[in-house]
């Protein structure tokens, strides 16, 4: 039924987890990964040591990149083909709706979604924890850590597995934009627009 899911990554330039230093996007359709997609974004806001040294991603590298408002225009059609797919999902999709609620972009109220955070804890028991990274040596996926479009590779190749394992169906949720919190069980309006 879910057979196309969009994967996606986000690195954040401080604590406040309200603006993206940079994006990354992977379609996975019938399993097989189709498309991606990468950019540093401008956040318009200061950086943090913490994320600058966790990230690797400078107020330098991100000086002329486009603003989430200008990219929006390039991710929205790219974030509606498929259910959403995030690694701990609720942390990348409470940044997308905080930016997409400072910069008064109107989307969607709701969007169904699967964690493989989340699906690794009943797929994968035997992991010693659930991290990507952990889960990425596990299943000897390539992974460049807090890398955008690295790490949503590495969240595509733990869909890609536990969709050969599972009926993803059962982890579906449902993620708030207006309340910023994951809501359940699914919604079936939440993605009619892809079905």
């Amino acid at each position: 039924m879910y057979d196309t899911y969009v994967a996606f990554d986000v690195e954040t330039p401080n604590s406040r987890n309200d603006r993206m230093s940079a994006i990354g996007l992977v379609v996975v359709e019938d399993g097989i990964q189709t498309s991606h997609f990468y950019s540093l974004v401008d956040p318009e806001t200061q950086f943090d040591a913490f994320n600058i040294q966790l990230t690797g991603i400078t107020p330098r590298m991100v000086r002329g990149q486009p603003s989430f408002p200008v990219l929006w225009e390039l991710l929205r059609p790219l974030m509606e083909r498929g259910i959403l797919c995030a690694h701990n999902a609720p942390f990348d999709l409470g940044v997308l709706g905080r930016c997409l609620r400072d910069y008064g972009i109107s989307w969607t109220e709701r969007r169904n979604y699967v964690c493989t955070c989340q699906m690794g804890r009943s797929l994968l028991p035997q992991a010693p924890n659930h991290r990507l990274n952990t889960l990425a040596e596990l299943l000897k996926l390539p992974l460049q850590h807090h890398n955008a479009l690295s790490d949503t590779r590495a969240c595509a190749g733990l869909l890609q597995y536990y969709l050969e394992r599972a009926d993803l169906r059962s982890y579906l949720r449902c993620y708030d934009f207006t309340t910023l919190r994951t809501v359940n069980p699914a919604s079936p309006e939440a993605n009619s627009d892809n079905f």
